[in-house]
């Protein structure tokens, strides 16, 4: 039987050279499960394994779509099982802190039903003409149980649910079991955390790192692919704001554009934040994700917790865990 190394934790606290020395232990390939580190665009933004890393272990899911490709956690969890049942390697290393790519492979994502295209353009046209307001009655409606839980100010999760619902007659809910799929393999789940004053000095010095390594450039390139865009996206939206304005700024389209650290930029080359705001506001967000993060990661009482500095350990239980056979 196949083995399934997982290292999970918050963004910033030091996942990628664990798993780099714990690929080379038990010669495994890297599995990221990054959804932001996929994108050939940004890979200084999301943080991605350089050429270096890579060149020391096999990395999949890198760079490998664009910022426009839809991508999903189902999509994830067939392409991840599809690597391992297809490699000869007995082990593989799956490293990354998006937590729904995470569950999917080790728990299963819910089979869901053949989603229907004219709906959901229809669903996206009317986001266009009549915001969300609409939409979110609709759903309440239909489907009041994941009206209660769904993020109402997230377009594409309130459009994918009522297209479910109009496309299949039942609520959206009434698939989502959350039952775990059995795996062909085993799994070992290593997650890692800091004291959180440590971890967020260690965000904002990433973010310093990202500025020198080019994040600017990086993203001007991709401000300028998505200027039109851009424009209209936020034409309504208030240039140069006071620094205690608060502001509400929507989801941008494509969803890959909401990325922490590039989303900041574009609204700094949009004149809508100063650089020093938008530099702010990369290591704020970055922060508030990692408590997301940690919240979501915490539920799991399978995840063998450690400090990056207790490597020995870690490594010592990784070779327990490999050598086990029952």
């Amino acid at each position: 039987m196949k083995n399934l190394v997982v290292i999970v934790g918050p963004t910033g606290v030091g996942k990628t050279e664990l798993s780099l020395r714990v690929a080379e232990r038990c010669g495994a390939p890297i599995l990221s499960a990054d959804s932001r580190q996929i994108y050939k665009e940004i890979p200084i933004c999301s943080a991605a394994a350089t050429a270096q890393q890579q060149s020391r272990v096999p990395h999949f899911f890198v760079g490998n779509h664009a910022l426009e490709d839809a991508y999903s956690a189902a999509q994830f969890e067939a392409d991840v099982l599809d690597v391992m049942q297809h490699s000869e390697c007995s082990n593989f290393v799956l490293c990354g802190g998006s937590m729904m790519y995470v569950d999917a492979v080790c728990k299963g994502i819910d089979d869901m039903p053949q989603a229907n295209p004219e709906i959901r353009s229809r669903l996206k046209a009317q986001v266009d003409a009549e915001g969300l307001a609409p939409l979110l009655k609709q759903l309440a409606e239909l489907d009041p149980l994941y009206f209660a839980q769904v993020d109402k100010q997230n377009p594409q999760r309130v459009v994918h649910g009522l297209e479910m619902c109009l496309t299949t007659g039942r609520p959206f809910s009434s698939f989502r079991t959350g039952q775990s799929k059995q795996r062909p393999f085993r799994i070992l789940k290593i997650g890692l955390t800091r004291p959180r004053e440590e971890l967020y000095a260690r965000i904002e010095q990433r973010v310093d790192e990202m500025v020198q390594q080019g994040l600017c450039e990086e993203a001007q390139q991709v401000f300028q692919q998505y200027e039109f865009t851009l424009r209209e996206q936020l034409k309504d939206v208030v240039r140069n704001p006071g620094p205690t304005q608060a502001q509400p700024i929507p989801n941008l389209v494509p969803p890959s554009l909401n990325t922490v650290g590039l989303k900041e930029m574009l609204l700094y080359f949009e004149g809508i934040y100063s650089w020093d705001r938008a530099i702010e506001r990369i290591v704020h967000n970055s922060c508030i994700y990692s408590k997301k993060q940690i919240t979501w990661f915490k539920r799991d009482d399978s995840i063998h917790w450690y400090h990056p500095s207790e490597e020995a350990e870690i490594l010592t239980l990784v070779d327990r865990f490999l050598c086990c056979t029952t």
